[in-house]
């Protein structure tokens, strides 16, 4: 087959653009150039990465260090984000969007009672938001996969992922695709833009680390295992601008939706993404999800799409899976990894509740054919034996894909059966859209996930909640048995008629030994001309909000900024802007201003959403309180801690502060994309040269920014900070902005950049 005629896959046609299959000639030829100007051998990470480069001749190509200008093949935005991303698109004027990308309603539907009826809910109250994102799709050329379809992620790897595709996703968790020998981001919407209006993607350029797998899954030990022993090893932060590659004989133990499992949970640990060599296990997944004709061609590639021989790594890994017993990660923490037989001790010592009150299951990281399959085999040794679940257990499906053939296959009976709830084919509980009633907000208690994130309050709105997240199998484990302390290898389950006995291993097929069942057809793709279709928002809307630009750079320093707030300790996007409830809000800027940092803790007094009005006196809301300094022309900066904004890619973390007359945060270290997504709203993303100096920011100070008359890359910033008792210290800041970002400061944010450069 020639490389330049790469077919449509052939099941469900009007979902694929030719235009978005890689060209895998001109990734060569790219590879190929910039090997020979390194003279080394590439890892896998280098070649897909370097391969997407706009100009591999003269890039300048340091890990770590300079900034990547890179063509990436496709963009995908979930519904929350979507919204903020076609509004900043619609702002950029462009008439439709230059590369294939696709728009997923999963976000916006609340678990309640179950799927039919949760989905029916959702369409009617987000209604306003689903038809303005299937109209914008049409008229600028996005694809839109309507609500019931299923999670972004699992649709990207059912028909978009591919091995050595560059793709861009408005979600931290679009790593997932790394399980099909893909480099999927996570971005801000901003970023998505970008890609969209056809302007080279900026990417720092990644640092790599291996990790090298040895020996064999089996028994209890899942896929999942693999990534919650890495959190524990790297840390939230330990991946942080870094692509994790995933390397060694024992990636062939693992299946196609194994793999992503991994990749999709390395957002955890702050990489910018993982990735697994092409395998047989990718060509058999390619073939099974109707995509024969990809699979001929990346055995073909096959070379291009494995790390060279010899390749070197910034970071190296070494795991045996043969010894890789199950894990189980929190809670509050996703790296806070304890092996399952331990995990009940552990409780006891640190007085957390041992019963487990609810076990959920799916999520886009554990929602595959295979992780149901292993879940059912579980849950069907416990029916034989005439036993239920103690905990309340739900199923939450991840496409439509899924659920279909699971329904078709058993499996869905005998999750029902054994007490489960199957939920709509959507996010729900793992991202806050729970409607739970079976605790008070404030009450104490456990629940088990196949989740990926367990940050606190995240799933249900409690901070007491005490969430672990573990396999799908593990989590069916614990929910029989109704306590933490169980561990399936080990432990012993008593049967109503007094028998003891003990659960075997899970067994999944990897794969439907029929065909997938595709179920309902909710895919609608644009005309080849939107050009006369029209988009409204109202006015008078609550859930959508048309964009002002934001103001310019003075010209000055930024003098006299006030403290808003000193945060004190882990401050996620979640901290900066809750999902859950909040999540009808993404189109509206300013109503969703209202959630600015309204979890993180005040370091004055340790208190949430309560700090000082300087102008008053009166202590109040953070949002209210910035509202009424930017009222005042006053304008302020947030002090934060370590690897601030971690967690989702929501740009609303970086636009509320802009929103609200923030201009600078200063912390001790930032994640990635959240930097990234400050930068792109024209605030100052700096970070103290001296950590400790964060101990001398007192919340009445008032902080004078200076060096931006001669702000450039590479040169540091100082902070003029002036004492409420007369005393003044100059303190360093650090950036990473280069010449590119700079300019999207003075103009006031990229967006406002990009429409100068078009007059």
């Amino acid at each position: 087959m020639s490389p330049h005629l790469i077919a449509k896959a052939s099941v469900s046609m009007s979902r694929f653009e030719p235009s978005s299959f890689v060209n895998y000639e001109r990734l060569q030829s790219n590879v190929d150039i910039v090997r020979k100007r390194l003279n080394r051998p590439l890892t896998l990470s280098e070649k897909i990465v370097y391969g997407h480069l706009d100009d591999p001749h003269n890039q300048e190509i340091d890990r770590g260090r300079t900034y990547l200008r890179l063509r990436p093949d496709r963009v995908a935005m979930q519904d929350a984000t979507a919204q903020m991303a076609m509004l900043q698109f619609i702002s950029s004027g462009l008439p439709r969007v230059a590369v294939p990308s696709t728009i997923h309603c999963d976000h916006l539907i609340e678990a309640q009672t179950g799927g039919v009826k949760d989905l029916a809910r959702a369409k009617e109250i987000n209604q306003e938001v689903y038809n303005f994102l299937a109209s914008a799709g049409a008229k600028y050329g996005v694809g839109f996969w309507k609500p019931g379809s299923g999670i972004i992620h699992q649709i990207i790897l059912e028909n978009y992922a591919y091995p050595g595709v560059m793709l861009i996703g408005t979600d931290s968790h679009t790593p997932n695709g790394g399980g099909l020998g893909a480099i999927c981001i996570g971005v801000g919407g901003a970023d998505a833009v970008d890609v969209m209006a056809g302007i080279p993607w900026e990417l720092k350029c990644p640092k790599v680390i291996g990790v090298r797998l040895t020996g064999t899954l089996s028994g209890w030990t899942s896929p999942k295992d693999i990534i919650l022993k890495v959190a524990g090893i790297l840390t939230v932060k330990g991946g942080t601008g870094a692509i994790v590659e995933y390397t060694g004989p024992g990636v062939d133990s693992i299946s196609c939706t194994g793999m992503a499992t991994i990749c999709n949970m390395g957002a955890e640990i702050g990489a910018t993404t993982s990735v697994f060599p092409y395998n047989h296990r990718m060509r058999t997944y390619l073939e099974k999800t109707g995509r024969a004709e990809i699979a001929t061609l990346s055995d073909e590639y096959s070379d291009l799409l494995v790390p060279d021989e010899g390749c070197e790594y910034d970071e190296l890994i070494e795991l045996n899976l043969d010894e890789l017993k199950p894990h189980i990660n929190g809670p509050f923490t996703p790296d806070l990894a304890h092996p399952v037989a331990d995990v009940g001790a552990v409780a006891e010592k640190n007085g957390w509740p041992l019963e487990v009150k609810v076990g959920l299951i799916g999520s886009c990281t554990n929602s595959s054919y295979e992780d149901m399959g292993r879940a059912a085999s579980v849950a069907k040794q416990a029916l034989d034996k005439g036993l239920k679940c103690k905990a309340q257990f739900t199923v939450t499906p991840g496409s439509e894909q899924i659920r279909a053939t699971i329904e078709r296959d058993g499996y869905s009976k005998i999750l029902g059966d054994v007490g489960g709830v199957v939920m709509a084919n959507a996010c729900g509980p793992c991202i806050g859209q729970w409607d739970r009633q079976d605790v008070k907000k404030g009450e104490k208690n456990t629940i088990v996930t196949s989740f990926n994130r367990n940050f606190t309050a995240r799933n249900d709105a409690n901070p007491a909640t005490h969430a672990f997240v573990t396999s799908p199998e593990i989590v069916t484990a614990m929910a029989i048995a109704g306590t933490l302390n169980f561990n399936p290898e080990t432990d012993y389950l008593t049967a109503p008629n007094g028998e003891k006995f003990k659960l075997d291993p899970p067994y999944g097929d990897e794969l439907p030994l029929k065909d997938f069942d595709p179920g309902q057809d909710t895919y609608q793709h644009p005309p080849a001309d939107g050009g006369s279709l029209r988009v409204d928002v109202s006015p008078e809307s609550n859930r959508l909000q048309l964009l002002e630009p934001f103001d310019k750079w003075s010209g000055g320093d930024l003098e006299n900024l006030k403290v808003l707030i000193k945060v004190k300790g882990k401050c996620t996007t979640d901290h900066i802007s809750a999902a859950g409830p909040w999540l009808k809000f993404r189109g509206h800027l300013d109503n969703i201003s209202n959630n600015m940092l309204i979890g993180a803790v005040n370091s004055e007094n340790d208190a949430i959403n309560k700090i000082k009005n300087y102008l008053t006196g009166d202590y109040g809301g953070v949002p209210d309180v910035a509202r009424h300094y930017k009222a005042n022309s006053v304008y302020w900066v947030v002090v934060g801690d370590d690897n601030y904004g971690e967690g989702s890619s929501r740009e609303h973390a970086a636009l509320e502060p802009r929103h609200l007359g923030g201009r600078a945060i200063i912390v001790k270290s930032f994640a990635r994309i959240h930097e990234t997504n400050l930068k792109k709203q024209g605030l100052l993303p700096l970070t103290f040269n001296n950590p400790s100096d964060y101990d001398k920011i007192r919340p009445d100070d008032h902080i004078t920014i200076q060096g931006l008359k001669t702000f450039a890359p590479g040169r540091p910033l100082s902070a003029l900070v002036k004492h409420s008792d007369g005393s003044e210290e100059t303190l360093v800041l650090n950036h990473t902005f280069n010449e590119t970002q700079i300019e999207w400061f003075k103009a006031g944010s990229a967006l406002n950049r990009m429409k100068e450069l078009q007059h």
